[in-house]
């Protein structure tokens, strides 16, 4: 009887490992941004993009590097609010015409007037760190998902969501983060950009490596680095690896990041 009783008891802590392992490895329905990747691209969020400079800018650079035959198309704008969720931002104003994306600066700092008409290819996504996982916010953040991504495609763009890294101290939060905006995600036919499983991979890899700030929730330059990689990667389709751009970054740290970035994408897409 104790026996058959063991068998029963392991059968069920299997079942419920098995149910969890399942839910948390749910597969992102969307693997490229398309054929013809983004080369101008909105990212509104909060400061885990505007850290260190802004993080957009440090993609336009790497984007630059790797196509410089047509550096020039390449441009990256954020409109970000610190600590904000995706229900602090007001989709529709941001995407009106005339609006952002009418004018830039070139490499030599002069301004430079774009062509009227829609300013970017793509609008990248985050909420704020912990709205996707938090009880009281989790809703809003499934709502503003699905509004937010039905006004980008009304403007002609592509909606893509930037899946946002554990704290420091809470490396639980990397599962459920990803889970949450691979769902999301999956709900909405948008690409997600994996960099929160990217962040738990170098802390495996290299956990002296900080990529933290030292609140614990923002990125260090290493973090903005990693994240700029994995951006570049999920949405070019292309390995960072290699890359001349390196935001000041020593060698070994920059040749430990680009390929931590393309294996996390490799996986998540499974390409």
């Amino acid at each position: 009887m104790m026996r058959l009783f063991a068998r029963v008891m392991l059968a069920m802590c299997l079942a419920v490992v098995a149910g969890f392992h399942a839910q948390a490895q749910t597969r992102p329905k969307v693997t490229t941004s398309g054929p013809d990747f983004p080369k101008a691209a909105l990212f509104v969020g909060n400061s885990f993009f505007y850290y260190n400079n802004g993080m957009p800018g440090h993609l336009s650079f790497m984007e630059r590097a790797a196509y410089p035959e047509n550096k020039a198309a390449y441009r990256n704008t954020m409109a970000t609010i610190g600590g904000s969720g995706l229900n602090w931002h007001d989709m529709d104003n941001l995407l009106r015409p005339g609006g952002l994306g009418a004018y830039s600066f070139d490499e030599q700092n002069n301004v430079v007037f774009n062509k009227p008409g829609r300013q970017y290819d793509a609008v990248v996504m985050m909420d704020c760190s912990q709205c996707p996982i938090h009880p009281q916010l989790k809703d809003a953040f499934t709502t503003f998902v699905k509004k937010d991504s039905e006004i980008v495609r009304a403007n002609g763009m592509r909606p893509v969501l930037f899946m946002s890294w554990a704290y420091a101290d809470k490396p639980e939060m990397t599962e459920a983060l990803a889970e949450a905006y691979t769902i999301a995600g999956n709900a909405n036919d948008a690409l997600v950009i994996p960099a929160g499983l990217a962040f738990a991979r170098v802390r495996k890899l290299q956990p002296e490596l900080n990529l933290y700030a030292p609140d614990k929730r923002h990125p260090s330059p290493a973090g903005t680095y990693l994240a700029t990689c994995v951006t570049f990667a999920a949405l070019t389709g292309r390995s960072p690896v290699g890359n001349s751009y390196t935001m000041g970054l020593d060698a070994p740290t920059v040749e430990l990041l680009q390929k931590a970035a393309w294996d996390t994408v490799q996986e998540y897409y499974r390409r």
